[in-house]
């Protein structure tokens, strides 16, 4: 047995091939579930707040504990399925292979978003919405996982972060599909059709997943078919430099012994990182509506717009944070690029808070002026996006070994979105029970300990995909040997 730092290396063509044309084309047709994903995270934001401002049968929120419960299931009805499916799509990822099941939850997510447009009542929107989560959270472990292991060594941070970086396109569609709906049509089917686009980009690239042959990695390490490792070698015109190696056999008790403390970094911060990250983003209309209020004479229809504008603000300016990160991460480094990103949060979650004065749990205005504040809490989502909201997503593509790769990555994406869903649910009782100071201040904290768990990760940048994971690797007669 001999281990992958003084070993031969099968991949080096790969892992030294410049960033071509191939690479791109991954990079797209990885990159369209995340699209999705974040146009979702803030298109039902805007339901939400149609709901709220129009008497629609079916869909009335009353500013009740029962219509913020209501609210809450319906925000997080998606995310609560997703790690499901981030569960169920990496397991099955590294136990069938990433080709097998690519595309599959792409027609999950565009089914779901379809069915969720043709709701007849809040129930059926809540159960197609799950429906919808378990595509989204299929597509973090396999898009992920089918980028780095395509990827060369120099760029593989900025590859990875820009299937990523979708989400910052996504989220920016998805304000203007929101305001766009609600100026030219009227509430009733504005909302629908504003739900139902999201499935457009999931539909154009099932055809394109599909076709994407298995990684040469996943072919040759785990199953031991050279023939298909060259094949998907030849996707980046390139080959391997050597094909007598294989994984060394682990079972999942020998991967949680080996890699338990990686996962509960990845894991961990990616837990603390959507606590923050989703429920600002789904309720941001609320968040900065209590900084910069809508004036309540004006038509509803107005007030409705204006808040999908001004909710959208902290969505713009995130866009650039996550191309700072596409084009800094290779640089600067994961670790590095995540604790930035975490304390500044907690910086900004603090100083917005800070200078917020309140009666009860309401904001009556600021020692600074409102504009102010709302630039502050809107570079929370710039640094979110370059640093955690990235990092969380590349690092566990890097850090476990290939026969674990997409079950290690499901996990700790299952961890995020298990926090995103807690915040996303309770989010609108904490609205009225602690406010928008009190919401700040414990995000504050939570990226205080984000930035704290960081201080174990083990820094990826430069390294191969065996190399940062510490794969064990056993030549061909060895496998024979053991079989």
């Amino acid at each position: 047995m001999f281990n992958s730092e003084n070993s031969v290396r099968p991949f080096t063509a790969i892992d030294s091939k410049p960033l071509s044309r191939a690479h791109l084309r991954i990079w797209f047709t990885a990159g369209m579930g995340f699209f999705t994903d974040a146009y979702d995270l803030f298109i039902i934001g805007v339901a939400l707040l149609i709901f709220g401002a129009y008497n629609i049968p079916g869909f009335t929120l009353h500013s009740t504990i029962l219509g913020q419960a209501v609210a809450g299931f319906i925000g997080s009805s998606a995310i609560f399925a997703a790690v499901f499916g981030q569960l169920l799509f990496g397991f099955l990822g590294d136990r069938i292979g990433r080709k097998t099941v690519y595309g599959i939850e792409a027609g999950i997510l565009a089914a779901g978003a379809i069915l969720s447009a043709l709701s007849p009542s809040v129930l059926y929107l809540i159960l197609f919405r799950f429906i919808q989560g378990i595509g989204i959270g299929g597509d973090y472990p396999i898009s992920a996982t089918i980028m780095s292991e395509y990827s060369n060594v120099k760029d593989r941070g900025k590859l990875i972060s820009l299937i990523f970086a979708n989400q910052g396109i996504g989220s920016v569609a998805a304000v203007l599909v929101g305001l766009g709906s609600v100026a030219l049509l009227p509430p009733d089917l504005a909302w629908r059709v504003a739900l139902g686009a999201g499935a457009i980009p999931a539909l154009v690239v099932i055809y394109f997943r599909r076709k994407i042959p298995e990684t040469p990695r996943y072919s040759l390490l785990v199953k031991g078919n050279v023939e298909e490792a060259r094949r998907g070698a030849s996707v980046l015109e390139s080959g391997l430099t050597a094909t007598n190696v294989r994984s060394k056999e682990s079972n999942f008790s020998n991967f949680l012994h080996r890699y338990w403390k990686t996962l509960i970094v990845t894991a961990g911060s990616w837990f603390l990182l959507d606590v923050a990250f989703y429920g600002t983003g789904i309720y941001s209309g609320a968040i900065v509506s209590s900084i910069i209020p809508v004036s309540s004479s004006l038509p509803v229809s107005s007030q409705l717009f204006n808040k999908i504008l001004e909710s959208g603000v902290p969505f713009f300016v995130g866009f650039f944070g996550y191309f700072t990160a596409v084009a800094l991460l290779d640089r600067l480094g994961r670790k590095i690029t995540q604790l930035q990103g975490f304390i500044a949060m907690a910086l900004l979650y603090a100083a917005v808070s800070y200078f917020a004065m309140t009666k009860g749990t309401s904001i009556t205005g600021f020692l600074i002026p409102s504009s102010f504040a709302l630039a502050l809490y809107a570079l929370t989502f710039f640094f979110i996006d370059f640093g955690p909201n990235t990092t969380t997503f590349v690092v566990p593509a890097e850090v476990y070994p290939t026969k674990h790769r997409t079950t290690g990555h499901g996990i700790s994406a299952a961890a995020g979105k298990l926090g995103a869903a807690l915040t996303t649910f309770y989010f609108p009782a904490l609205l009225l029970n602690i406010g928008v100071k009190g919401i700040l201040e414990m995000l504050a904290v939570v990226s205080i300990v984000g930035a704290l768990l960081t201080l174990g990760l083990k820094e990826p940048n430069k390294l191969t995909l065996e190399q940062v994971a510490r794969e064990e690797l056993v030549n061909e007669k060895e496998v024979k040997a053991i079989n």
